[in-house]
């Protein structure tokens, strides 16, 4: 194994993305060759890392998934959450999701044992701009329409869709890329709708398709050589 920092070390070996890793070094739960790790460590050949007492290895397998998420499911891999999305997959394998999509939202997300790959698709550099179909409780007019494409004012700064297309009276599509928490339905809030349905349809060139609710499936060598 040739040298590699500690918290891609991690990644690898399916403990989350670069940054969740840092998080768990930062807790003082990682612990190198018996000692507590710090930030920038190296791990070397025959080195020994643990997390929380537990030996650390990387993977030989990598998993991607692509996850038709039902409303209800958390975006969590914490087991003490009933409705934890790792419960939902059920699979074999240890993984964990890539970014969020709220509990009352639906659509796509993706679950992996790969950091590198987790962290391609969260981090604002990679930018992959994720597209949403969108029910409101109020009637859609043009004005609706204008006002998110060109931006409202969220406490992050000003949060604007990159493409907005009206459906019907009640529903839209909207394509983002900045993936603030609960962005979309704070855009509406603020534009004076509720949002009653939110399903996640495509992310980057990846589109949701005919994937059913509840289901997931394997990404294939393209897929994932067009992410990573």
């Amino acid at each position: 194994m040739a040298t590699i920092r500690l918290n891609r070390y991690l990644a690898q070996a399916g403990l989350g993305s670069r940054r969740a890793a840092d998080e768990l070094i930062k807790s003082g739960r990682v612990f190198l060759n018996g000692q507590k790790a710090v930030l920038g460590e190296q791990v070397n050949e025959g080195d020994t890392v643990k997390v929380n007492n537990r030996l650390i290895k990387p993977l030989a397998t990598k998993v991607y998934l692509a996850y038709h998420k039902p409303v209800g499911i958390i975006c969590t891999a914490d087991p003490n959450s009933s409705d934890n999305i790792i419960k939902a997959v059920n699979y074999p394998e240890r993984i964990f999701p890539v970014g969020r999509l709220d509990v009352h939202s639906s659509g796509l997300i993706f679950l992996t044992n790969d950091g590198d790959f987790a962290n391609r698709l969260t981090h604002p550099k990679f930018w992959h701009a994720k597209e949403y179909q969108v029910k409101v409780d109020q009637l859609i007019n043009e004005q609706f329409i204008n006002s998110l494409k060109r931006g409202v004012k969220l406490q992050e700064g000003v949060a604007k869709g990159d493409k907005v297309e009206r459906l019907n009276n009640h529903e839209f599509k909207i394509t983002i890329h900045q993936g603030w928490n609960r962005q979309i339905r704070r855009m509406c809030e603020v534009l004076g709708s509720n949002v009653r349905e939110l399903k996640r349809i495509r992310v980057g060139s990846f589109d949701l398709g005919d994937l059913p609710v509840g289901k997931w499936r394997k990404l294939t060598a393209k897929e994932i050589k067009e992410f990573i």
